[in-house]
């Protein structure tokens, strides 16, 4: 499985590579994250729950950053497990550049390999699961750096038309991706917690 995609965030190269490295914020943008801690220098232990297609599950794992250019690039080298549900690992490197004094282009190319029951489901299944995390985690990450007043200002048209996820494995249903009530965008960011022009 492979993924490549490029969205312009509204905020400041720096900003945004402070972001990526801050587990907090990282923690209220990926979706179903339950956990995240530092594991050493620049690695992490992460726990989240997950559904792709009929299999949902709980995974563990742990994501390491090399080839770290701080604040342009940086490889992250990921794997998890789920259980009966199968593993996943892979790598994602991500790019940032200036686009402007006060927005940056975010770019990154991911690839995976899954095992067990997620390797059974089919490859398109997992494939429309990653890229529905991937938008959901930006926009996640676009509302903790921009705050939740100004986060729907930096919004692409074709992210924002995303499809709205499946309940999580804990029952939560995760509101519509065109959601512009900034009152349930903090609700949401807050439930987590305790694009953009895709170019």
């Amino acid at each position: 499985m492979e993924l490549s995609e490029t969205y312009t965030l509204p905020v400041s190269q720096q900003r945004t590579w402070d972001a990526l490295n801050d587990t907090a914020v990282l923690r209220a943008s990926i979706p179903g994250c339950d956990s995240i801690e530092a594991d050493g220098e620049n690695a992490y232990v992460v726990s989240l729950s997950a559904s792709v297609g009929p299999v949902k599950a709980r995974f563990k794992g742990r994501m390491e950053l090399t080839d770290v250019n701080a604040p342009h690039t940086y490889t992250i080298v990921f794997e998890g497990q789920g259980g009966a549900a199968g593993f996943g690992k892979g790598t994602t490197r991500v790019t940032l550049e200036p686009d402007g004094d006060e927005a940056t282009r975010l770019s990154y190319t991911a690839s995976a390999q899954v095992g067990g029951k997620l390797a059974q489901i089919g490859s398109r299944l997992v494939d429309g699961a990653a890229r529905k995390l991937a938008s959901e985690f930006f926009k996640n990450f676009n509302a903790q750096v921009t705050g939740p007043g100004e986060a729907e200002a930096g919004l692409p048209v074709e992210t924002a038309s995303t499809e709205a996820a499946d309940s999580d494995a804990d029952g939560e249903q995760a509101e519509p991706a065109d959601q512009t009530d900034p009152a349930d965008q903090t609700k949401r960011k807050k439930s987590w917690t305790a694009w953009i022009s895709k170019s």
